[in-house]
């Protein structure tokens, strides 16, 4: 059986910590911020959990499980 590959673009976009929680950022962030609060803002600086639904998936893609 051929090794799984890696899909890339998932690769550049979400990582694994040391505990195995996939981990991306947040969106919403990049453009139209005047409507926006600088704590709304501050908050997308940090990366959130992968939702449960979405995870096999994610998981799949970046060449695990």
């Amino acid at each position: 059986m051929p090794k799984m590959k890696t899909h890339k673009g998932t690769a550049k976009r979400f990582r694994v910590t040391g505990t195995g929680k996939i981990v991306r950022a947040k969106a919403f962030k990049s453009h139209i911020k005047s409507k926006k609060s600088p704590k709304r803002i501050r908050n997308f600086r940090k990366e959130t959990v992968v939702a449960e639904s979405d995870k096999r998936v994610v998981a799949r893609n970046l060449g695990l499980r």
